[in-house]
């Protein structure tokens, strides 16, 4: 059940280093509170070019005609239907062949009873005619020279591309919200458009705090550790529609993140520090610097995991995500909730960025009620659907990794399995949604 965040116990300023979380919000309340804070960003016009994968901000309707003329379908002769009627190869009937119609060039005269155009495929339709009679229904080796013999018939229309049966001018063809694919690209391209005004992407500053972190190889040194974080998120945004922004490593030292937090970006995500120890200042920053609405949530992993809003020196006010060190948490604390956020920002579908898909639990997997789990699991075969048959679920089984530090466990992991707060698990045999990675 949803709990409602009212205006005067949002804000939480107090100081929680080392004397545990107060309260847990649920999940859903997490939830709620950014679908009501996260709305589609304003919009800009950009090159056509760039536009795969942008959100369309407005209709795209068609001013002309595609295609804008007739035109053969085929290679062959443009000529009129009634004239091939009852022909065959014992009964070829003649055409005199009055000229030839080449793709991006001007259709010949008008054709007469009797005539024909040789046309190739593309090319306009002359006046006078009605259909294009495929080469393979002609003879032109037999018969007159600059005659063809029709060997077959055609019908009215046949072979015939009509002006403006793909669109017509003043057709809505794509709608605003419509994340576009290669496809609509080539669509807009064909009704002459070479500018799309699209939602802006987001920008996601990504603060990965901690006095143990380096960032490059080169800066590696006894008793640090390698940020994993910060490029999976740069990853994660990206994918999800939003621009990211990396600064590197920031210390754990409250002045230098109160720095780091200070921009322009339209979502600020800050990585490690977020939980009730002696060196995690990200909660007290924000609480300081606005308003850090929700710390600490019911679910496992990632329970340390917070939210609010930053006001900047621009005086635009942005929302921040304060994600757990420990990469399992970090990434499941961002698919659950800065994803979200960064997919709604961009105009996108706030829901996973995974395919659900039935499986089939061959060890269960055990939860506490109250709490939401971020269950890994894996293919038992990989190579086979079900020993049961192509239609039963694929079998699963979770992976036996306790801690959120090892990340290699999600690279081994084909999917998730969410269990509720108000369930236990689930029991083997169970038939589950899995939200597959690929």
């Amino acid at each position: 059940m949803s709990e409602r965040l009212d205006s005067h116990d949002a804000a939480r300023p107090d100081d929680v280093r080392m004397r545990g979380f107060s309260r847990r919000w649920t999940v859903d309340a997490a939830l709620a509170w950014i679908d009501a804070r996260a709305t589609a960003l304003d919009s800009e016009v950009i090159s056509l070019d760039l536009a795969a994968g942008r959100v369309l901000a407005e209709d795209a309707t068609s001013g002309v005609d595609v295609p804008p003329f007739d035109r053969a379908m085929m290679d062959g002769y443009a000529v009129r239907a009634a004239d091939t009627q009852g022909a065959s190869p014992l009964q070829p009937l003649p055409l005199v062949v009055v000229g030839v119609a080449l793709p991006g060039s001007a259709a010949p005269r008008a054709v007469l009873a009797g005539e024909a155009v040789r046309i190739m495929t593309g090319a306009p339709m002359p006046g006078g005619v009605d259909a294009v009679l495929p080469a393979e229904l002609a003879d032109a080796t037999a018969g007159d020279v600059g005659a063809v013999l029709a060997v077959g018939e055609v019908s009215p229309g046949k072979h015939v591309g009509l002006r403006g049966e793909d669109v017509s001018a003043g057709t809505t063809v794509l709608r605003s919200g419509r994340r576009l694919r290669p496809q609509d690209v080539g669509v807009l391209a064909s009704i002459d458009c070479d500018a799309v005004r699209v939602l802006r992407r987001p920008r996601v500053r990504i603060v990965a705090t901690g006095n143990e972190l380096y960032a490059k190889p080169s800066d590696r040194r006894p008793f640090a550790i390698a940020d994993a974080n910060g490029p999976m998120l740069a990853a994660l945004v990206e994918r999800d529609g939003g621009v990211a922004e990396r600064l590197g490593i920031t210390p754990d030292d409250a002045e230098e993140l109160r720095a780091a937090i200070d921009c322009d970006a339209d979502v600020v995500i800050v990585s490690g520090g977020s939980s009730v120890g002696e060196e995690d200042h990200a909660p007290r920053v924000v609480a300081k610097l606005g308003e850090l609405a929700i710390h600490g949530i019911a679910m496992r992993p990632s329970s340390p995991a917070g939210m609010g809003t930053l006001v900047g020196s621009d005086g635009r006010t942005r929302l921040v995500f304060l994600l757990p060190g420990n990469p399992v948490s970090c990434l499941c604390a961002y698919d659950f909730f800065a994803g979200r956020a960064t997919r709604l920002l961009a105009g996108r579908v706030r829901d996973w960025p995974y395919l659900p898909t039935a499986a089939r639990l061959m060890r269960k997997i055990s939860s506490q009620v109250g709490r939401v789990d971020y269950a890994r699991v894996r293919y038992v075969d990989a190579m086979r659907i079900s020993a049961r048959s192509d239609r039963e679920p694929a079998c699963v089984e979770p992976i036996s990794v306790s801690g959120a530090s090892i990340l290699t466990s999600t690279t081994r992991a084909d999917g998730f399995v969410v269990v509720p707060a108000d369930s236990e698990g689930y029991p083997a045999d169970a038939v589950v949604t899995m939200l597959a990675y690929d």
